[in-house]
């Protein structure tokens, strides 16, 4: 069974620091390109940073210089390392797992909420 779960989120002060965890099982993680979305009350999901199979990073201007993406191939795993929080970065944070053929998975999401 393909599943990518979430976790890390929570409150937290402007200003403050989260690392989000995506762990990955039923896939053969090192070919997914893996991504973090967040989607805010109201508004689209928007892409927040992604990580290719080799390893190149990019990230949306909104959280460059305060985010970064990360993976642990042995681990199965993709992090988010958030710092100076912003009020604005009050999102629901999802995992996303893409493959060059297509296959596309997402996980359940985790709440961050950032407190001014």
């Amino acid at each position: 069974q393909v599943q990518l779960v979430e976790s890390g989120g929570g409150l937290v002060q402007s200003g403050g620091s989260l690392r989000l965890s995506c762990a990955a099982s039923g896939i053969i993680f090192r070919l997914y390109g893996m991504s973090w979305y967040r989607q805010a009350p109201g508004k689209q999901r928007e892409l927040v940073a992604g990580i290719s199979v080799t390893g190149s990073t990019d990230y949306a201007d909104s959280v460059k210089g305060r985010f970064t993406i990360s993976r642990d191939n042995a681990k199965n795993t993709v992090y988010l390392q958030m710092s100076s929080l912003k009020p604005e970065d009050t999102a629901v944070y999802y995992c996303n797992g893409r493959r060059g053929n297509g296959a596309e998975r997402w996980g359940q999401g985790t709440q961050v909420t950032v407190s001014s």
